[in-house]
């Protein structure tokens, strides 16, 4: 074996929101007649003009999932015994159709559900291609990871801004204050707010005499880099945000609203929710709210940047509505160091409002709860319901009778998973796209492998529209798939093939060609929506500079940008004032003081599918309960020690970690974790497992408003493990 040579690989790291730019050196070696290239090392590009040649530790782990040895690479079949087979693709897909067709020939088109995880918006692919296959299975039963994360975010663009995907970005790069309510960014590298080297952006606010003020019921890592961190009461951010609105407009002198904002009396709309009135439910004092408020409306430009704690709650879309009404009335709607709107080279929400969709709320509604869909999906709360709610015939019902899952984990990521987890296994046929068994996919009949992360072609569909920079950036194949395996599209468009026919299947065929050629490539349709753009880039232009370009700081936009045919921004749609009206009085309401559970999220994890790395899983155990010393005490609970954590749904056991950081009456535990189940053979994340956070959320704690579940002030009881020790029930 001898070393030949070695080359410089410039992409993006696909695995979480940053879109960190990443530099991969390779090294050929001869083995015998064939070469074969292996990773050196993985490291920031500091050619890439937005990332400016940072990662985090994510990054490194994409050699890991490369080599997993868990990795499938070509399909398999579950056998009578619970094992599993491998089988041609050619087989695999005929099983796969044959069983999702069976379902719906027998029960009906809604027979067949669908999930698509949250891998799906990093892979361009998948974005362009998986529409055709939900349309060829045609079901209205759609779900995705939206409704565990960002849902909240979009209902309040599509009725404020007229379109679900046109997000505000907070101008972070010139801003002069910044408060960041219920958010993380640096161990998250933001969300739904692309950024990049965030630690050194938060860094330049202080540099330029701004300030960082960070708002949370945890004093998490986003604090060691604010100014000031003030603790509040999970699911109270609505009331502080309203009584922020409250001094905005009671005790401030406000600037005047463009003439394309209309919206009703908002001095009215917050009258009963002064500071003193909230305080005692949040836990922020007056003083202090008024303070913030001061600096607000004093700053040269400000910013509030909301995100997972303010979302995934009871009352999230009323927060995520308020965070964009106090940032316009405060005179810092798009305007630099404000929140602005991005002009990507694929300016997705514009491409989608030219073929007519911008969106849609209640054409239809779900079969159980009588639930209104958002975008074409119901909320993941309900799916289990809709598998194990026998229909009524007499109503022409269609309860769920198959599933297709798509880069997802929603028996690990998805509330109540163990009643999700009796639901997929009473299903009658289940395929997954996945290159892994894990919690879910161990429920599926069929299983097909894409491609790693670097055997596929990268850029960022999605992320470039949430980016605080307008930036584009194309990225080779590292590696060239072998003849047995496929990519993520190729296998969607069998499928959509398989199930289609009459018009469906005329519509897919011509998509599929063109001027009578096969271009399977979505890699053509790319290069065609670039050509589109107004950017003058096309595909080789990119190919052409692999480190990425930057297209400049965010402009403002407006209205021009607006969606709504009125050309109008909607500062008060009647769904969020109604829905206002109809919870006032469970808000201004005294509250029980039990203990509420919130998430949490560590830089080397996201999500449940990245516990397959020895880079990222190496250290202390991060599956911890963590608690305050002061309920630590008042419970007897030392450091270390198990607990026995219970709510509405279930119950688990796992270490306590006694800290500071949180305020008493607030217990955290991350998410992802939990992969403990018979039939999961992933290796290193069985070397720890942790426990699975959403045994203990609740399906029937939902932010009323947009379907989003309430995965924080999730109500829990403590105790300490008393006598033998106790097992933990295996949910299979």
């Amino acid at each position: 074996m001898k070393a030949t040579q070695q080359r410089i690989h410039k992409r993006t790291c696909c695995l979480c929101e940053a879109t960190c730019g990443i530099e991969i050196t390779l090294e050929e070696t001869q083995h015998g007649l064939s070469p074969h290239e292996q990773i050196v090392s993985i490291k920031g590009d500091k050619d890439d003009p937005f990332s400016r040649g940072y990662i985090c530790p994510k990054a490194t782990a994409l050699q890991d999932l490369h080599n997993d040895p868990d990795r499938l690479t070509k399909p398999v079949k579950k056998l009578a015994d619970g094992s599993w087979q491998e089988i041609s693709w050619k087989q695999a897909i005929a099983e796969a159709t044959a069983g999702l067709k069976k379902a719906q020939q027998q029960y009906g088109k809604n027979a067949v559900g669908s999930y698509l995880g949250n891998p799906n918006v990093h892979n361009y692919g998948n974005l362009l291609t998986s529409p055709m296959l939900l349309r060829a299975i045609g079901s209205r039963n759609k779900f995705s990871a939206t409704s565990v994360d960002q849902l909240p975010h979009h209902v309040a663009s599509y009725f404020m801004l007229g379109h679900q995907l046109l997000t505000p970005i907070p101008d972070i790069d010139r801003t002069d204050f910044m408060l960041v309510i219920g958010g993380n960014p640096v161990a998250s590298n933001g969300s739904m707010m692309t950024v990049p080297d965030i630690k050194n952006r938060l860094k330049a606010i202080d540099e330029r005499g701004g300030k960082v003020v960070l708002v949370d019921p945890r004093r998490n890592e986003t604090a060691k880099f604010s100014h000031e961190h003030v603790f509040i009461r999970p699911g109270q951010d609505v009331l502080m945000l309203l009584s922020l609105l409250y001094i905005f407009t009671h005790e401030s002198e406000l600037p005047t609203l463009p003439d394309y904002v209309v919206g009703s009396d908002l001095k009215t709309l917050s009258a009963d929710f002064s500071p003193e009135i909230t305080a005692a439910k949040t836990g922020v004092p007056a003083q202090q709210l008024r303070s913030i408020a001061a600096q607000w409306l004093t700053a040269k430009s400000a910013v509030c940047y909301g995100r997972m704690g303010v979302s995934v709650q009871q009352y999230g879309g009323l927060c995520q509505w308020l965070i964009n009404l106090l940032n316009i009335v405060s005179g810092n709607f798009d305007r630099p160091g404000g929140v602005m709107f991005t002009q990507p080279a694929i300016d997705l929400p514009a491409v989608l409002a030219a073929r007519g969709s911008r969106g849609h709320y209640d054409l239809y509604r779900s079969r159980v709860r009588d639930f209104p869909e958002f975008g074409g999906e119901f909320p993941v709360a309900l799916l289990a319901e809709e598998i194990l709610t026998p229909a009524n015939p007499e109503k022409n019902e269609t309860a769920i009778k198959a599933m297709l899952v798509i880069a997802g984990n929603p028996a690990l990521s998805t509330p109540n998973s163990t009643q999700l987890n009796k639901a997929f296994e009473s299903l009658d046929f289940m395929v997954c796209v996945d290159n892994v068994i894990n919690a879910t996919t161990r429920h599926a009949d069929i299983i097909l492998p894409p491609v790693s992360h670097l055997q596929r072609d990268h850029y960022d569909l999605i992320f470039n529209n949430f980016s605080v920079r307008n930036v584009a950036k194309y990225s080779e194949p590292l590696f060239k798939p072998s003849a047995e395996e496929k990519e993520d599209w190729q296998i969607i468009l069998s499928l959509a093939e398989g199930l289609n026919a009459g018009p469906v299947k005329k519509r897919l065929t011509n998509w599929l060609t063109y001027q009578g050629i096969r271009w399977l490539k979505p890699k053509g349709l790319l290069n065609k929506m670039l050509k589109a753009g107004k950017s003058g880039l096309d595909l080789p232009a990119l190919q052409k500079q692999p480190q990425g370009i930057d297209l400049g700081a965010l402009q403002p936009t407006m209205p021009q940008r607006l969606f709504h045919k009125d050309k109008k921004l909607q500062l008060t749609p009647d769904i969020f004032a109604n829905e206002l009206q109809r919870v006032k009085a469970d808000l201004l309401a005294d509250s029980d003081a039990g203990l509420l559970l919130i998430g949490r999220r560590h830089i080397r994890s996201n999500n449940s599918w990245m516990h397959n790395s020895q880079r990222l899983i190496k250290g202390a155990d991060r599956c911890t309960l963590m608690l305050s010393e002061t309920d630590a005490e008042q419970y007897g609970i030392t450091n270390g020690e198990a607990v026995v954590v219970q709510s509405r749904t279930g119950s688990l056991i796992v270490d306590a970690e006694i800290t500071d950081e949180l305020m008493p009456g607030v217990v955290s535990l991350p998410h992802g974790y939990g992969h403990n189940l018979s039939g999961v053979q992933m290796q290193n994340a069985l070397q720890k497992p942790g426990v699975n956070a959403n045994e203990l959320t609740d399906d029937l704690l939902i932010d009323e408003l947009t379907g989003n579940t309430a995965l924080n002030g999730v109500p829990i009881t403590i105790k300490k493990v008393q006598g033998e020790a106790m097992v933990l029930k295996d949910v299979s």
